[in-house]
Parts: C-alpha cells; structure tokens; sequence
C-alpha cells in the first residue's frame, strides 16, 4: 500500500484535473488565414495604354472578380522598367503587391545592364508566363526584297547600307534584330528610338528600311500596302499572317519572341503564389481575353512557377550571349 502525503496527493489531483481538461478540449488545427482579405496593387513598369498595361488591366479585372478584392494597377514608368522592378522588389512578400515584367524587365535588362539595381532571379516569386509575342520583320516597300532570303542577299551586297529601327536600345525587338544580324551574318545599322509607336512612323514614311515590329502593331499598315512582311521570328506561322514563313526557314536555328510575365516579390508564401498562378490561368483562358490574344498573334501562357523560373533563367542566359556577341551597350 502506497502512502501520500498532502503535497504529492494535491498534485496527482491537479494532474488528473489538467489532463481531463485536454481531453475535453477540441484539437488545434494550423490554418493559413484566408488571402486576400485588402486590394492588391499590381505595378506596371511602363506608362498607361501599352502592351503591358493592357494586359495588365484585363488580368485585373478577371481577378478582382475572382478574389472579391479589388487588383488596382499602379503604372510606375521610368528607367526602362526598373523604377517599377526596384518597387516589387521592395514591397512586402505577402501577396498584396504583383508585378507584371516582361522580356526587358526580367531579362535582357540583365544582360544590357551590370549595374541593374535588382535580380529578376533573386528579387522576386515566379508566378507565370502570361503571354508571349513574337515579331515580325517588316521592311519598307522600297526596300527590293520580297523574302528574308532576299532580304539577306541584299544586305551582304550592300553592308552598313541598310538599317533597322527598334523601340529602344537593349529592348526586345532590337535584341531580336541582333540576334538575327549575328545568325544571318550580315551587317545592318541599328536606328533605336524611344518607342514602338515612333519607329514605325518612320518606317512607314521611309526614314529607315526595316524593323522587328510586333504583329499587333503593324499588321494594319501591312494590310494597306505600306509594309511588306517577309517573315516571323516564331518557329510557326500565325493565324493573323499566314503570308509570312518563319524567319527559321531560312536561318536555322532563329526564334525570339517578346513576352510578359507576372512575378511577386521573392519569399512570398508559395500557398499564394499558388492562388495567384491558379486564377491567372482561370482568367488567361477566359473566353474574351484568349480571343483577343490569339487575334493578336499571342501565344497564350500559364505555365507553372517552376517551369517559368527556368523559362527566365534561359532567356538571361540567351540574350546575354547575344549582347556580348553583338557589343551592345546601354549608356
């Protein structure tokens, strides 16, 4: 027979008591708060009325719906996109700011700038792929050509003679003109401005032979005669202008395309990240905004976090061989 004293006898009751209490009591379940519960701010890196913009705008609609939370886009133009980049990179990882980049902002700013204020790898949370535009290259009708291979013919006849337009240094359509220059081996002088929109003006009215312009840009100047299109630098023709063969036929080998993107600042949790990929693809496939992009000429992205954040890191890689090989520098 075991005795107890007063002490240890209170202290087998407060233990029964305490345990009888635990039992009693439900099971503590780990739930994630609910996301989002405030508006999320989506940066555009580039002034209103763009490509971007647009897509950014639709996307946020879809999603504002979708969350029943408002998505308030926030142009934040300046530096070629890396006012707006430095700004995601900087707001809290909580999923209640997005960015939407795209081919400069998350790619061949790196490899045109050795002081870029922020990595596209490090800095931020891969969400998708949202769409990607390949060019076409245009030319003036003057220009005597009527096929890339013709085109490239002319251009080794009359080297340094002929030139092409770009929206800006470093950008996409001068990178896919670089890239080109160095595949077909011919030399042609690169006319940058500071705009889509502005080079095309010359284009059409003379003041330079060609251009990478994106088919959503420049197709209703083709229809009425003012351009000619040789070729595309996707690896297939588009429904918007079966005309034109894949610049590929003639330079094995050659594909570029533009391309945006959505991103979040890095360590964002990946449950949101997850939500955000899920209804972004829900509002891509959507019917109204999927016609609009096929119309364009748009290739209609989605693809998982993971599957684009090795997408990015080969478009670093590409276009950083092409700057080196080509000498390119941004001032």
């Amino acid at each position: 027979m075991i005795l107890l004293n007063k002490k240890s006898f209170a202290l087998l009751v407060l233990s029964g008591c305490l345990s009888a209490y635990a039992v009693a009591q439900p099971a503590t379940v780990n739930v994630a708060p609910p996301y989002p519960v405030k508006p999320i701010r989506a940066i555009v890196p580039f002034v209103p009325g763009g490509a971007t913009d647009i897509m950014a705008r639709s996307l946020a609609l879809k999603l504002s719906e979708a969350f029943g939370q408002q998505v308030v886009v926030d142009n934040r133009a300046g530096g070629g996109g890396v006012i707006g980049a430095v700004m995601a990179k900087d707001a809290p990882p909580d999923g209640y700011t997005i960015f939407f980049g795209t081919i400069s902002t998350l790619a061949t700013n790196v490899a045109v700038n050795s002081k870029l204020p922020y990595d596209p790898v490090r800095d931020y949370a891969p969400i998708t792929l949202t769409s990607s535009n390949p060019y076409f290259l245009v030319i003036h009708p003057s220009v005597m050509a009527n096929s890339v291979k013709e085109f490239i013919a002319l251009a080794r006849s009359r080297p340094a003679q002929l030139n092409y337009a770009s929206s800006g240094t470093g950008g996409g359509a001068h990178l896919a003109g670089a890239l080109f220059l160095n595949m077909a081996r011919i030399d042609l002088i690169h006319v940058p401005y500071k705009g889509a929109a502005q080079s095309l003006t010359d284009l059409v009215g003379g003041q330079v032979h060609s251009t990478f312009s994106q088919p959503a840009v420049m197709l209703a100047h083709a229809k009425a005669g003012k351009l000619k299109v040789l070729g595309v630098t996707s690896t297939k023709r588009l429904g918007s202008w079966q005309d034109a063969p894949p610049i590929a036929e003639t330079v094995p080998g050659y594909e570029s395309s533009s391309w945006q993107a959505v991103v979040a600042p890095a360590r964002t949790p990946s449950a949101i990240i997850a939500r955000l990929h899920r209804e972004i693809v829900t509002a891509l496939q959507s019917g109204e905004l999927r016609k609009r992009l096929l119309a364009e000429g748009s290739e209609i992205g989605g693809m998982p976090p993971h599957e684009f954040a090795i997408y990015m890191r080969n478009e670093i890689a590409k276009w950083s061989k092409v700057v080196k090989e080509s000498n390119i520098k941004v001032e």
